[in-house]
């Protein structure tokens, strides 16, 4: 338990420190539009660090998972998320839409950097309403199960770096999935005893291996 707090407590100083700068960009970039471009480079983070290790980036290297976690967990029901927002029709349509509407809006501004700075500015605002409400409704990190980045991280880093669970120690006390900041479901595919998770929305936070009494669980 001590060692699990300690590990907590670390996380919790880096999301912090995260979800300051995720703060700074969201009310600077509407003085300074310039630092909307902040957008598009998390985006490109976000997928490169997909390749290497699945949805690690959105543990606490994203800005806004900081964010999320550290300033609206304690105004967050913690409440299921719906199956419905980890969907693949969502997440698919959330994506070609934004992507669409940030094609026709870049076009319609080009070449000028401030209007363009200044569209990926309302952008965030407008994706931050929405996830504080959805954080309100159900859980802290609803927006992060159909956040664009997140899903395109998904789906290119599936299979890399996965968790594994050892069938033999673990006793389904269920506290891995209690601790788990995005509510990572049992997507198992089991070998000689050891049972790999298959969700690619792990976000490689190792919350639940620390958290484990028994030592069941490993990446």
């Amino acid at each position: 338990m001590e060692e699990f707090k300690a590990f907590e407590k670390n996380r919790k100083i880096k999301q912090f420190f995260m979800g300051l700068l995720f703060l700074s960009i969201l009310i600077g970039g509407w003085f300074w539009p310039l630092l909307g471009y902040f957008i598009p480079l998390c985006m490109f983070l976000g997928i490169g660090v997909g390749l290497w290790r699945g949805r690690k980036w959105c543990d606490w290297y994203c800005p806004r998972g900081g964010f999320n976690d550290v300033f609206l967990k304690a105004a967050s029901p913690q409440k299921e998320i719906p199956k419905f927002f980890k969907g693949l029709p969502l997440r698919i349509g959330f994506l070609s839409f934004l992507m669409a509407m940030m094609t026709i809006q870049i076009i319609k501004r080009w070449p000028d950097p401030y209007k363009i700075g200044m569209f990926f500015v309302v952008l965030l605002t407008v994706t931050t309403i929405l996830g504080i409400i959805l954080a309100l409704i159900f859980q802290q990190r609803t927006w992060c199960c159909f956040c664009p980045i997140g899903s395109l991280g998904n789906w290119v880093g599936r299979g890399k770096y996965p968790l594994k669970i050892d069938s033999k120690l673990c006793t389904e006390c269920k506290l891995c999935y209690k601790v788990c900041p995005i509510q990572v479901g049992a997507y198992r595919y089991k070998k000689d005893g050891i049972e790999t998770i298959k969700d690619g929305d792990c976000l490689k936070c190792q919350m639940c291996v620390v958290s484990c009494p028994k030592k069941a669980l490993k990446f």
